[in-house]
């Protein structure tokens, strides 16, 4: 398997959602709980988990061992801020990776088999962007080659990676395999989640 790094992005005030949205519980693991040990079955090291909002209390509530914390002080600037505190981090610590997956800590529905379909897509077009296909969008997951990191770096915006992605259609796959995309912003859509797995 090639060097890559996770990325969960978890740094989010949760404005939509009263109170900590990461640390929400659905059959008694955390949301953010529940994507570490999906990547935990995926990869055995470079797990990374951007945080900024509540950071202490995430830090102390979060059960999934081996996870690297990085903090991101500018999380009230978006998504593109978390990437960027991710990447600026692996260059401060010289950590040479041929890969960036970045997942977000609020999606709990999809499945690893899509995670390990989207890695294997990537060992095979390592030039490509690996892209999840929204049927009228592409977004996140995603996997990056280390040759776009340098311009990663100059996003910006809540949108995260999403505008990057569609400026570079053509550079970019996405697995056959479909998966539940569904997010959870809102205490409605966690109570709609918990009643869709009962």
């Amino acid at each position: 398997m090639k060097n890559i790094a996770v990325l969960v992005l978890a740094a989010g005030e949760s404005s939509r959602m009263k109170g900590i949205k990461q640390l929400k519980k659905i059959n008694n693991k955390t949301l953010l709980d529940i994507t570490l040990e999906k990547v935990k079955k995926v990869f055995s090291e470079n797990i990374f988990c951007v945080v900024g909002a509540n950071t202490d209390k995430i830090k102390a509530e979060i059960a999934t061992k081996n996870i690297q914390f990085i903090d991101n002080p500018n999380f009230r600037n978006g998504l593109s801020a978390s990437i960027v505190s991710g990447i600026n981090y692996f260059n401060d610590h010289k950590l040479n990776f041929e890969g960036l997956f970045i997942l977000l800590a609020d999606q709990p529905a999809i499945e690893t088999e899509y995670l390990i379909s989207m890695l294997d897509l990537f060992q095979e077009n390592e030039a490509k962007i690996i892209a999840s296909n929204y049927g009228n969008k592409l977004g996140v997951p995603v996997i990056f080659s280390k040759k776009y990191f340098s311009e990663l770096l100059l996003i910006t915006g809540d949108k995260g990676a999403k505008d990057f992605i569609h400026q570079r259609k053509n550079q970019v796959l996405s697995p056959k395999l479909t998966t539940n995309f569904f997010d959870i912003d809102t205490q409605e859509d966690l109570q709609h989640y918990k009643n869709s797995i009962t």
